[in-house]
C-alpha cells in the first residue's frame, strides 16, 4: 500500500465488508484487518491477517492512516472475555497514532429506554453485554476529553439485510422462504428499528468525514415496523406465503440456551424486544445527510439472495 491517506477496517463481517467498500468504491485505500485475512476482492483494499488484541501490532498497520473503524464483532456469548482487550487495543492504537477512531456500537448501554431512544442518553446498561458495550464507550471518551484520541460511536439497533448476522435473519427468515412457522423472542408486535447494513456503513463513513463527529455518538438512520409487520412484508416481496409466528417465550429461550450458547445469551436482552426499542436518528440525517434505506429495499435482498 502506498504512503496516500488510507483507512483501517478492523472486522470483515457484513458492516465491515460493506464499509471497506464504501471507501474503496469511493476511490479511497483500504486497510481490512481480521485473524484469516478474509475480506472483500477490490483493488484498494489490502487484507490482512493479525490479531487485532495486539496492540503494537494495530499500531503498526494503523499508523499513517485517516481513520480506524471498529467493525470486529467477536462471539456473542465471548463479549466479557473477548471484548475489553479488543476494544483496549484499538484505542491504544488511536491513541498511539492519531488515527481518528470510529467505533460500530448498539443500544444496549442506554438500557431500557420508554419511547424512541436520542444519542444524549446516559449510559444505563441493566445487562452484562449492556455494561460491556458501555464500558467501551466511556473509556473512549475518557480519552477524547483528555485530548489523547479523536472518537466517536455509530450506534445501530435490528440489523436486516441479506448479509446480517442477526437473530431476525437466524430465527425466522428461513422459516419465511420455507414457508414454515417460525418463532422470534420477544413480542413480535412491538415496534423495532431495523439498520440497513448499507446505512450503517454509510453512516460510519459520513461520521469519519464530518468534521461535527468526535466526542459524541450518532445513531443510523433505520426503519421502524413490528417484527410480524416485516416479516409479512418480507413474505409477499418474495413470493412466500406469510408464516404463523409466534412469540419465543423467556422460558423457550432459556431453554434452548441449555444447549446453544448464543441463544443463552439472548434472554438478558429481552426487554429490548418485549417493550420495543427504537431510534431516533433525526439529528444523523440533519447533521450527516444520511437517510435510512426503504424497508422494501432492504427486504427485497432476500428475494434476489433466493434467486
Amino acid at each position: 500500500m502506498s504512503s496516500s491517506v488510507f483507512h483501517v477496517v478492523i472486522g470483515a463481517g457484513a458492516t465491515g465488508s460493506a464499509t471497506a467498500l464504501l471507501l474503496a468504491e469511493s476511490g479511497e485505500r483500504v486497510r481490512i484487518v481480521t485473524r484469516r485475512g478474509t475480506g472483500p476482492e477490490h483493488p484498494l483494499i489490502e487484507r490482512i491477517a493479525a490479531d487485532a488484541t495486539d496492540a503494537a501490532r494495530l499500531v503498526e498497520l494503523t499508523r499513517g492512516a485517516g481513520t480506524l473503524f471498529n467493525c470486529a464483532m467477536p462471539a456473542y456469548d465471548r463479549w466479557p472475555t473477548d471484548w475489553p482487550p479488543l476494544a483496549a487495543a484499538l484505542l491504544t492504537a488511536a491513541e498511539r497514532t492519531g488515527t481518528s477512531y470510529v467505533m460500530l456500537g448498539n443500544v444496549y448501554g442506554y438500557g431500557p429506554v420508554d419511547g424512541p431512544m436520542t444519542e444524549d442518553l446516559p449510559m444505563a446498561p441493566t445487562t452484562v453485554k449492556g455494561r460491556v458495550r458501555a464500558a467501551m464507550w466511556t473509556q473512549a471518551l475518557a480519552a477524547h476529553d483528555a485530548g489523547r484520541a479523536r472518537v466517536t460511536e455509530v450506534r445501530a439497533s435490528d440489523f436486516v439485510g441479506a448479509d446480517a448476522a442477526s437473530l431476525y435473519n437466524f430465527l425466522v427468515v428461513p422459516h419465511v422462504l420455507a414457508g414454515t412457522p417460525a418463532a422470534l423472542p420477544g413480542d413480535p408486535d412491538a415496534p423495532r428499528s431495523w439498520s440497513h447494513i448499507g446505512d450503517v456503513a454509510r453512516t460510519l463513513v459520513a461520521a469519519a468525514r464530518s468534521t461535527e463527529t468526535w466526542g459524541r455518538a450518532w445513531h443510523v438512520p433505520s426503519s421502524t415496523g413490528s417484527a410480524r409487520a416485516v416479516t409479512a412484508r418480507l413474505a409477499e416481496l418474495t413470493g412466500s406465503p406469510v408464516p404463523r409466528l409466534t412469540r419465543m417465550t423467556a422460558e423457550e429461550v432459556r431453554t434452548i440456551g441449555r444447549e446453544n450458547s448464543i441463544m443463552a445469551e439472548v434472554e438478558e436482552m429481552l426487554y429490548l424486544s418485549e417493550g420495543g426499542s427504537t431510534l431516533d436518528a433525526t439529528f444523523t440525517t440533519k447533521t450527516l445527510d444520511v437517510v435510512a434505506t426503504p424497508l422494501d429495499t432492504a427486504l427485497a435482498e432476500f428475494a434476489v439472495a433466493r434467486g
